[in-house]
Formats: structure tokens, C-alpha cells, sequence
């Protein structure tokens, strides 16, 4: 009985497991860099956001609008290394992108409706961060 209730809770966890893997957007990557970019519905963006502490930087994107702030999805982000070259260039699919940058530092370029927002950022070695960018 012991052997039947174990397989029928590990048999659940692996269960469980592989349906909020499956929430998750497919890995793409941007000038040799990997990210996840969506969140778009509520199961996709529980699982980012789990995900996201698996990566070294997850970026959060909104708008005001009507005085609250909504997720917007089809933002501009790039970013540019100490030396100004461009490393990262890809577009928000929902309003989370985690990218999985080395540590050092940053500087973020995020355009939305024409309109750009930078942010410097220091990533550290396991230890990762969460960027709100938000547009007015």
C-alpha cells in the first residue's frame, strides 16, 4: 500500500511539474543571448514568474492608462554592454522578458510607442533581479 501511495504521489508531482513547464514560452535568443519573453494570460505569467528566479534578469513592462497601470506587450528592448555594443535586441511578447545575462554591468534601452526609457543595471553572479520599466 506504502509502494502504491508513493508511485501516486510522485507520479502527480512529475504531473504537475510538466503542466506548468508547459506555460512557459519557448527559450529564444537574441545575438547569442537567451531569454523567455511573454506573461501574456494568467497561467503563462504565474509560470514566468516562477521561472523567473532561475534567471539572472527579468524585466517588467506597463503602461498608465485610464490612471492604472496595465501590461503592454511589443516593447523595444536592447542592451548595451560597458563598452556601448549592442549585445541584446529583441521585442517584448507579453509584459515579462527574462534574459539571461553574465554578471556585470548594463545599460538598458526599453522603447514603447516612441518613447525610450534607459536604465543602468549591475547583474550579480546567482542573484537574481527584477526591472519594472514603466511608461507614462
Amino acid at each position: 500500500m506504502k509502494l502504491l501511495l508513493k508511485f501516486f504521489i510522485t507520479t502527480s508531482l512529475i504531473f504537475s511539474y510538466v503542466l506548468s513547464q508547459a506555460q512557459i514560452p519557448d527559450t529564444q535568443s537574441s545575438l547569442g543571448i537567451s531569454y523567455i519573453s511573454g506573461g501574456v494570460g494568467e497561467e503563462e505569467s504565474k509560470s514566468m514568474l516562477v521561472e523567473a528566479k532561475q534567471w539572472p534578469l527579468m524585466l517588467e513592462l506597463s503602461q498608465l492608462e485610464s490612471g492604472r497601470g496595465i501590461w503592454i506587450f511589443g516593447a523595444a528592448i536592447k542592451i548595451l554592454n560597458t563598452k556601448q555594443k549592442l549585445i541584446f535586441d529583441a521585442q517584448a511578447e507579453g509584459p515579462y522578458i527574462l534574459i539571461n545575462l553574465n554578471a556585470g554591468d548594463y545599460l538598458i534601452e526599453a522603447t514603447y510607442e516612441g518613447v525610450v526609457q534607459k536604465r543602468a543595471i549591475h547583474i550579480k553572479s546567482d542573484e537574481p533581479q527584477k526591472i519594472s520599466i514603466f511608461w507614462k
